[in-house]
Parts: structure tokens; sequence; C-alpha cells
């Protein structure tokens, strides 16, 4: 990557630039080493441009919300990291379904359905991070996903912003099948009249049950592993004697041992070592190999 590409990218760019950005500062485990340029566009236009410029100089990117879900490791990214933040635009599409924009946090498209009579997505309420980072894990809780309210998602797509039907797409439990540089940029979801009241029993009702099993005291990235099919990762950690161990600053909570939290002072190696460590522990409990959910990047 050249020295300094922040001058040529602000002849056309309208967002915010940053050089050698932690990424410590970006993600929810507040671990992770520097990425090369740290880019916020103001619109999708103003991505779509971005992307290009990149592309046409071999620059790789990676695409995130607010980091939530994600382990970047110590030697950071090189090239760029691009922050959907600010696609966070939230409208009325009418017959009952809202648009989302990526950068919409979770509760916030729930409160804006409510105001509008409508519901059905409660369950992404207590969920933190955006809607792009949800559509793309397909996240969800009490046996529904997101995707499963969505009517179609828009795409930045080989420079093109293209839509796509949700049935023209491939996914299932936490999975969102896309093609090799494609970026969320909004998902109109289908929803159903439902009384405010309701739904703000939903809300509630999700955000004390998260509070009460997930308020672990230390940063985390939320569940760190899928849970296989029909078990529960975090009585299969239990069961491994792992709830509590340690690898320098990182540890399986106390609290929920599914997941993995910052002490203080954790790096990415820790949370990486601690990670192996209960992989290997619960294959030689149960025979189950347990795979990560959240996703890990950037250089060892």
């Amino acid at each position: 990557m050249a020295a300094s590409p922040c001058e040529d990218i602000r002849r056309f760019f309208r967002g915010e630039l940053r050089e050698n950005e932690p990424l410590s500062r970006h993600t929810s485990l507040r671990v992770g080493g520097p990425a090369d340029l740290y880019a916020v566009p103001e619109d999708a236009d103003d991505l779509r441009e971005l992307v290009a410029w990149l592309g046409s100089r071999d620059i790789p990117w990676l695409a995130i919300g607010k980091g939530y879900n994600l382990l970047v490791r110590d030697r950071g990214i090189r090239g760029a990291v691009i922050s959907l933040g600010r696609l966070n635009r939230i409208e009325d599409a009418g017959e009952g379904r809202i648009r989302a924009g990526a950068g919409a946090e979770n509760l916030a498209v729930v409160r804006f359905a409510q105001e509008r009579g409508l519901g059905g997505i409660g369950f992404i309420s207590g969920i933190p991070g955006t809607v792009g980072g949800a559509l793309r894990m397909n996240a969800g809780a009490y046996g529904e996903g997101i995707l499963e309210r969505t009517e179609c998602l828009t795409l930045l797509r080989g420079g093109r912003i293209c839509e796509f039907c949700v049935d023209e797409l491939e996914f299932g439990y936490r999975h969102l099948a896309l093609e090799q540089g494609d970026i969320v940029l909004a998902a109109v979801l289908g929803l159903e009249p439902r009384d405010s009241r309701q739904t703000e029993e939903e809300i509630r009702r999700d955000l004390d049950l998260r509070r009460s099993k997930h308020n672990v005291g230390f940063p985390s990235a939320g569940s760190f592993f899928k849970n296989p099919p029909g078990r529960a990762a975090w009585r299969l950690i239990d069961a491994a004697g792992m709830r509590g161990a340690c690898v320098g600053g990182a540890q399986v909570s106390e609290v929920h041992s599914n997941f993995l939290v910052n002490r203080g002072g954790a790096t990415a190696r820790d949370f990486l070592g601690l990670a192996a460590r209960v992989k290997q522990r619960v294959f030689e409990t149960s025979g189950v190999t347990l795979e990560e959910e959240v996703r890990i990047v950037g250089e060892e």
C-alpha cells in the first residue's frame, strides 16, 4: 500500500479518513492492531467510489459495522477498513415494510417499527450492533432469524448497487451466503401490525433476559462459538470445565461460558489461544468441534 493514499482519496471522498487507526477503538472486544486506512463513507455513493478507487489500486479492504462479532489480530489490517456507521437511515417503505440502512442500530430499527404500529422483530432488540452485521450472520433469537423477516437486500456488488429478493439468496442458521466483495447496504423488512404495547413488552423482555444472562461485566463479542446442532455451546464449555479459564487478559466468562471477555490488557493472541484451548477441551470431553461465531481477521 502507498505510504499515504489520503491525499488522493480526499479529492473525491466526502467522509472521514484516518491513517494507522487502532482497531481496538472500533471493536467490542477492545483488541486489534491498526488499519492502514480507516474510512467512514458519507453515503452509499461515497462508499461505491471509495471501493472502486481501492480496487483500481489493488488495496484490500474490509467493511465493518460497530465492531461486534469481530476479532482483529494484533498486527492489524493491511489496507482499508470501511465503517458503515453513517449508512444508518431508517425509512417507512409502506404496506407494513421498513427500509433500514446497514449502519442502523438494531434497537433503533425495532423502535422505528414500533412507532408505526409494526412488529415481529423484537427478538433483535437486545442484540448489540447494526442491521448490516445482523443480516450478514442472520442474527436472531428464540428460533427466529432476521432474514426470515427480510424481503430484499441492497448490496454493493462488483461496483454496482443492486437489489435482491431474499429468496434469491442462500441463508440459514447464523449464515448468509454472499459473493466475495459484497457489502450489505440496506434491507427491506416485512413486518406485521402489532400494538406498540405488545412490542414494548417484547423489547423489555428481550433486554431484561439479555441483561440477566449476558451482562458479563467486561468487553466481549457476544457469543464466541456457534451452537452445534441440537446442542448449546455454553453447556459443552461448562461440561469441559472451562468456565473461568484464562489466557493472559482473556477469560471464559464466569457469568456466561460462551462469552470470552477482556478482563483488561488482553490481546487478540490471548483470545485466540483461549479459544483454541476451549475447542480442544470440548472436543476431548464431548467429541464436538466448536466453530467460532466471531469473525477473525487481520495479521498475526
